[in-house]
């Protein structure tokens, strides 16, 4: 094998692949947020997310904790960007005025439909074939205030049946893929390399049909 040959860079950012979500939050008069993150991560039932320190999802979740998580999956990339430099904080932070602009409704802006949730206030995106209903347990800034690391817990996950292995409460990793964000850029998953040891979808993996949610 021929050996690596390394060089020190220094990136603007680091988003080394990580998926996407749209985050639906509760504004103060009732209305809805809809934003999009790319620093997401799980860990059991609770989910890590990434956030912008002044973005309206932030102040949102300080007041009101409910969330829908919608994982937004590969052909959805395109109503992702148009999320991308909209904002619902109103008036727009200093910081954001060259780049972003105000948006209350952002959910008409991108296309996207909302569904109602069980347990939370906001809506979930029917679109997303993934969505966790949460709640905020703690919001930790970092990044010299730049930016919050937000735990959240998971209290009921929806699946779009057609992902869903027949009989099982298994997402089917053959069948559904995130949408990752891949230094800026936009990715669906390439073909399955293998699978863990801990896999419980694994036989199901191996002869599900090469089908995508519609």
């Amino acid at each position: 094998m021929t050996p690596h040959t390394h060089k020190i860079i220094r990136p603007s950012i680091l988003y080394f692949g990580t998926p996407v979500v749209l985050l639906t939050t509760e504004n103060e008069d009732g209305t809805v947020n809809l934003a999009p993150i790319s620093s997401a991560w799980a860990l059991g039932q609770h989910v890590v997310l990434g956030l912008g320190s002044e973005s309206q999802t932030v102040r949102n979740l300080a007041e009101r904790p409910d969330v829908v998580i919608n994982v937004a999956s590969p052909d959805l990339w395109r109503q992702v960007e148009s999320l991308a430099p909209l904002t619902g904080a109103d008036p727009v932070p200093e910081s954001k005025r060259a780049v972003y602009r105000y948006e209350p409704d952002k959910f008409s802006a991108a296309g996207l439909t909302p569904q109602p949730s069980d347990l939370v206030r906001p809506p979930r995106v029917a679109e997303c074939s993934l969505h966790l209903e949460a709640r905020a347990l703690a919001l930790t800034p970092g990044g010299q205030g730049g930016f919050l690391a937000v735990e959240f817990e998971v209290v009921r996950v929806h699946a779009d049946e057609r992902i869903v292995v027949p009989g099982t409460h298994h997402v089917d990793p053959g069948v559904w893929s995130p949408l990752i964000y891949n230094f800026r850029h936009y990715h669906g998953l390439t073909p399955e390399l293998g699978h863990g040891f801990r896999s419980e979808t694994a036989a199901a993996s191996r002869t599900s049909p090469p089908r995508r949610p519609s």
